[in-house]
């Protein structure tokens, strides 16, 4: 009775997606079962996310959302997963997870790549993810200033193309049909907030011509009414 007391609480947490052909999460739990075994440690929940991408957030993963939600009731000690793939699709992910599970005190064990950051080793490691995710994210950041650079040095406009003014026409000539919003833009596959600005600056008696290119972006010509 004294050694279940020591006893880690477990809580694992197994994935499968529609593109893992094969794969089980039973695959993937009877190697956890036995590394469980083998640490002495009462495995106490079993979240389960089946035919869910790693790249959905958190809201849209039950599974994880209930071991998270765990884990800051702090019912579980240790949080063991198959592989990393299983938590998240970038290294920012798992550096935000293994950040929500230190701040309750709670150690992640993963088996593929043999992390356990119970260990001095599994610690130092946490510590260089922690590293790499910061560098990632600056070279994200990087590549997106450099390309927005790029686009404005050739002269191109960012954001959405503006509607010219036949466009427009047509836009105010299916609302006065009696069309609505949505229709209007699924009619002429353009957004529902374009269409919405139209709608709006033809009910105001003062808007002009140009008001409502102004409003909705579009470039004056010559002949626009």
């Amino acid at each position: 009775m004294q050694q279940n007391t020591t006893m880690k609480r477990a809580a694992l947490y197994v994935r499968v997606s529609t593109a893992d052909r094969g794969q089980t999460v039973e695959n993937q739990l009877t190697p956890l079962h036995e590394a469980g075994a083998r640490l002495g440690w009462q495995i106490v929940a079993i979240h389960r996310d089946e035919g869910i991408s790693g790249a959905k957030g958190r809201q849209k993963r039950p599974g994880l959302d209930a071991l998270l939600k765990g884990v800051t009731r702090r019912e579980y000690d240790v949080v063991a997963a198959w592989s990393v793939c299983r938590l998240g699709r970038s290294l920012a992910d798992l550096v935000g997870l293994l950040g929500e599970l230190q701040a309750s005190g709670v150690d992640l064990f993963l088996y593929q790549q043999a992390l356990d950051t119970s260990t001095p080793s599994g610690r130092a490691m946490f510590q260089f993810l922690s590293v790499f995710s910061e560098y990632e994210r600056a070279m994200i950041r990087d590549r997106v200033l450099v390309s927005l650079d790029r686009v404005r040095r050739e002269g191109k406009r960012l954001g959405r193309p503006r509607l010219s003014p036949i466009r427009i026409d047509q836009i105010r000539q299916s609302l006065a049909e009696g069309r609505g919003v949505r229709e209007t833009a699924r009619r002429l596959r353009v957004s529902a907030a374009k269409v919405t600005q139209v709608r709006r600056a033809m009910m105001a008696p003062t808007e002009t011509a140009s008001d409502i290119e102004a409003t909705t972006g579009a470039q004056p010509t010559e002949n626009a009414a």
